[in-house]
């Protein structure tokens, strides 16, 4: 799949709508988890692998494609639900989250889902391995590319820094950096734990090119991912705005929605809604 594989933007908002379905009905199968920073980053998923990414999934381990590094590995669910809609694993999948034997452990790992590139859920490290990565795509002298998402929380790790040191010293120009700024981590608010600030402003005194923008807004998303692939001097940092529990009311509406019990009436009127929407939205693009 190339930038020509692009969906529109009607295709993709049906896309991401069904990936938000699939992480509830993934969460919800297990009756708990991480859902709020699995539903603040759909968007996000939703525009890498609606066509900015160059995939296969016939061929998760095509050498010529580009990677993703789910740096917040718990949001593993809503990254499952991508993977499960591009067809990498069959949909049935998703109801064994978490569960004995199961392919899909609550953070991501490589060796046990196809379409993971990288093992994660310690967090800060992923960026180090994003790293190694574009610089192994570097040196292989091919034109691919690493994407990284992490969490805002995850930024309080010193490693975080360190890779952003290192990433524009070295002129890792194919590397995306997504940051998911939802503004809060598991027990808090991050002004309140360690505030942040302009992170658009920090990143670009590290020697990042950058971006801010509404991480929900596809459009938006698109346009930001779009830039970073033109960009010829510099690693690109995308600063998404988001809000944890994006796109589900009963979820964003909980105060400390990190990892949630997710069952009963909540998750049966997340689901239904979710659906609904989606018929809605199919209806309007036939």
């Amino acid at each position: 799949m190339s930038a020509s594989n692009l969906l529109s933007l009607k295709e993709m908002t049906c896309f991401a709508a069904r990936i938000r379905l699939e992480t509830l009905k993934c969460v919800g199968a297990r009756g708990f988890g991480h859902l709020g920073g699995a539903l603040s980053i759909i968007e996000a998923l939703a525009a890498l692998y609606g066509g900015i990414m160059r995939i296969d999934p016939l061929n998760p381990q095509w050498p010529d494609r580009d990677k993703l590094v789910m740096s917040k590995g718990h949001a593993g669910p809503a990254l499952y639900a991508a993977l499960a809609l591009k067809g990498y694993f069959p949909l049935d999948w998703l109801s064994t989250l978490n569960q004995p034997g199961t392919r899909l452990p609550s953070h991501c790992d490589r060796k046990l889902t196809p379409g993971i590139d990288m093992t994660t859920g310690s967090l800060g490290q992923g960026v180090s391995t994003a790293i190694g990565l574009a610089l192994a795509q570097r040196m292989d002298g091919k034109d691919r590319r690493t994407y990284l998402i992490t969490g805002d929380g995850e930024l309080n790790e010193g490693q975080t820094w360190e890779g952003a040191l290192f990433a524009p010293q070295h002129r890792l120009i194919n590397l995306t950096w997504l940051v998911d700024y939802n503004r809060k981590q598991l027990d808090g608010e991050t002004k309140d734990i360690l505030d942040l600030g302009d992170l658009e402003a920090k990143f670009g005194a590290f020697g990042w090119a950058t971006a801010s923008v509404n991480g929900n807004d596809l459009a938006e998303v698109v346009k930001a991912l779009e830039a970073a692939r033109q960009e010829t001097r510099k690693p690109f940092c995308i600063v998404l705005n988001t809000v944890k529990g994006a796109g589900v009311p009963g979820v964003a509406s909980i105060t400390l929605n990190h990892h949630i019990v997710f069952e009963g009436d909540l998750r049966a009127k997340a689901i239904a809604a979710m659906e609904a929407e989606i018929a809605a939205l199919e209806g309007a693009t036939t």
